[in-house]
């Protein structure tokens, strides 16, 4: 960047949201969007045995499921399988969550946008907060934030699971499922929610290894490179 610029703090403090704020809301999107990703679990699963259903009545069931969640379609549906109000009231809730996440997504990537170009017009540049840049520190707080938690969860998966309920579904109590009468939960095992945890985590450590090294290479060139010879006024003219 033109080293005319001026350096801003505020400028790295809300590069380093919004970069925070992207990693996070595009990995939790990979496991909505990503359907293929369910549907490997079906056989891995052996969920055809365990439910008395046949592969493609889950995936049925669950694409409607998910079909809701995205706002894709207005009323809730399972496929063959019969819900309560209950149930449907919790798939509902999930629906906020998940709508939310991808309207953060879509959000964020214009915002990083007019950040930039505002930075340019006002001529300001984010400051290197502590010899690091935006991206290094939104990295660092959000993969030691992920890291610490995930190591939590690997402890006690089911109290991690019931927790995260308790913080996102409030005073709420539809989200502990009777599979007699809402037998959708037989086709959502722990395990696939595990497996959707470990795979947000690991997107976001990738993701945030990839920042923090970048900066890190960053500053070792800043470091190699040499700093421009100060100008000098030459003589005009030869010798008379």
């Amino acid at each position: 960047m033109n080293p005319d610029f001026r350096e801003s703090r505020l400028a790295s403090v809300v590069y380093a949201i919004l970069t925070a704020l992207l990693i996070l809301s595009g990995a939790v999107a990979v496991p909505l969007l990503c359907r293929p990703f369910y549907y490997a679990h079906i056989e891995a699963l052996h969920l055809p045995e365990y439910t008395a259903l046949t592969a493609d009545q889950i995936r049925e069931a669950f694409d409607q499921v998910m079909d809701f969640c995205l706002g894709q379609r207005p009323d809730f549906a399972a496929g063959v399988l019969p819900f309560s109000e209950s149930g449907a009231s919790h798939f509902a809730d999930v629906k906020v969550l998940f709508l939310l996440d991808l309207k953060i997504l879509v959000c964020v990537v214009p915002l990083l946008l007019l950040c930039c170009l505002a930075c340019r017009l006002l001529h300001r540049k984010p400051a290197r907060l502590l010899g690091r840049g935006p991206g290094f520190w939104a990295a660092a707080g959000l993969g030691t934030a992920f890291l610490v938690i995930g190591g939590l969860a690997a402890l006690d998966f089911d109290r991690a699971f019931t927790v995260f309920h308790s913080i996102f579904f409030p005073g709420k109590t539809n989200w502990i499922f009777d599979w007699t009468t809402d037998p959708v939960i037989l086709i959502l095992p722990e395990d696939f929610f595990r497996n959707c945890a470990l795979l947000i985590l690991g997107l976001v450590v990738f993701w945030c290894a990839i920042l923090i090294a970048a900066d890190l290479l960053a500053g070792r060139r800043r470091k190699e490179t040499p700093p421009p010879a100060p100008s000098c006024p030459g003589r005009q003219g030869g010798n008379a």
